[in-house]
């Protein structure tokens, strides 16, 4: 059974994206099927992937008004075994589009129904709000892995992401669940980020991956090359980390 993973976190700058990038590539080079889908109108993880966002002939913005079906809109084998969904700043206007159209919760797991048994995973990169967006991702997907950044506010706002996570449960998808909590941007010379992991540990009742994503200047660099970690610099802690990941996420599966 294939698995669909919304990553998402509402607060920006924790790693999301670079975790979604990451994941995905890592699952894919793991021997993974993997559809990345970009749910985030910045594209940054469209382009993470080496796809040019302003070049590509449909986006999720097409597919969601209904001008192309999604076969047409993936683009395929960008890496080996990873597909990619992209998106471009034309998603910023769906919210608008969406307003009095019915079943606009659902408009992605419909599209998605239609190739999820082509993959092993689908991994979901949300926007960093909790918008229409962020809600269709969640009616797609099965699990939501929450990045937090290992600093001071970490908690903050996270309740009302699970608050979300829970309500979307129970009035749109029963199958949802979450998948677990990813620490990330890790400074072992802190006494701060060891803090805020034990702080999570402590207060919060959801499953926490064994891997801590560090701080890695490998990683910021990767993006602006179009390259994944794994393949812009495979030796470096980053890689070596999110493929630890990806490895966990396939064994939790198993």
């Amino acid at each position: 059974m294939e698995r669909i993973i919304a990553v998402a976190n509402q607060k920006g700058g924790v790693g999301k994206t670079t975790t979604a990038i990451n994941l995905s590539s890592c699952l894919s080079a793991l021997g993974k099927k993997v559809l990345a889908i970009d749910m985030d109108p910045q594209g940054n993880m469209t382009s993470g992937l080496g796809v040019d966002k302003d070049e590509v002939e449909y986006t999720v913005y097409d597919l969601i008004l209904g001008e192309t079906d999604i076969q047409n809109a993936i683009v395929k084998d960008v890496i080996e075994n990873l597909d990619v969904l992209p998106t471009n700043i034309d998603l910023a206007a769906a919210e608008i589009e969406l307003i009095g159209v019915d079943e606009k919760e659902f408009i992605i797991k419909k599209a998605v129904e239609g190739v999820k048994d082509n993959y092993d995973f689908i991994v979901i990169d949300c926007p960093p709000s909790l918008s229409m967006l962020t809600i269709n991702a969640m009616t797609t997907a099965n699990s939501v892995l929450v990045p937090i950044q290992c600093e001071y506010y970490a908690l903050e706002g996270l309740s009302q992401l699970i608050h979300t996570i829970e309500l979307v449960k129970e009035r749109l998808n029963p199958d949802l669940s979450i998948e677990g909590v990813v620490f990330t941007m890790y400074d072992a010379r802190t006494n701060l980020s060891l803090q805020v992991v034990e702080n999570v540990k402590d207060n919060l009742q959801q499953s926490i991956y064994k891997t801590i994503i560090p701080r890695n200047i490998r990683l910021a660099e990767a993006p602006s090359h179009g390259l994944p970690i794994n393949l812009y610099d495979a030796k470096s802690t980053g890689a070596e980390s999110y493929m630890l990941l990806a490895e966990e996420v396939i064994n939790k599966g198993e």
